[in-house]
């Protein structure tokens, strides 16, 4: 029995991201890349250079640009809850899974996505902006009046 990973399904083996990245924007542009993406290197200096020197630096547009090229470039389903909290490069692709044709993908469509993410952001801060149960502990702790400062030992000192 073999404890190796297979990662040779995943499109990622093997690709370097100057190679990822001409083909994502030969197919689709900056310009959507960047309505769909969010990232500045996209709509700034819009080169393959530029773009590599920031994503190479940058783990989180890196992984984002990553994810985009196997989620809408090859079309492949969406990864289970566990493989969706690793890096693009790190998961593992079923094999019974083959990347498809690119998905059409049009400044319209990003629009509309960036509303819907801004509706829901909205909600979130419309709720208190906390996850459930974030500063409960603290919610009957009374605070130190502004520009006091607390002391972290007090508790100990009694």
């Amino acid at each position: 029995m073999t404890t190796e990973i297979d990662y040779q399904n995943n499109p990622l083996h093997g690709l370097s991201l100057k190679d990822l990245l001409k083909q994502i924007v030969e197919h689709y542009g900056y310009e959507v890349l960047y309505a769909y993406l969010n990232i500045q290197c996209f709509s700034r200096n819009p080169s393959i250079d530029a773009s590599i020197k920031f994503l190479k630096k940058t783990d989180w547009a890196r992984e984002k640009v990553e994810a985009f090229y196997l989620y809408q470039f090859k079309s492949l389903p969406r990864a289970s809850d566990e493989e969706f909290e690793k890096p693009p490069r790190d998961r593992i692709i079923p094999s019974d899974q083959v990347p498809g044709r690119p998905a059409e993908l049009s400044l319209e469509d990003a629009q509309r996505l960036r509303e819907k993410r801004a509706k829901k952001a909205a909600e979130r801060e419309a709720g208190g902006g906390q996850r459930a149960g974030y500063g409960q502990r603290d919610a009957g702790r009374p605070r130190a009046p502004a520009g006091a400062q607390e002391d972290p030992w007090a508790k100990w000192k009694k």
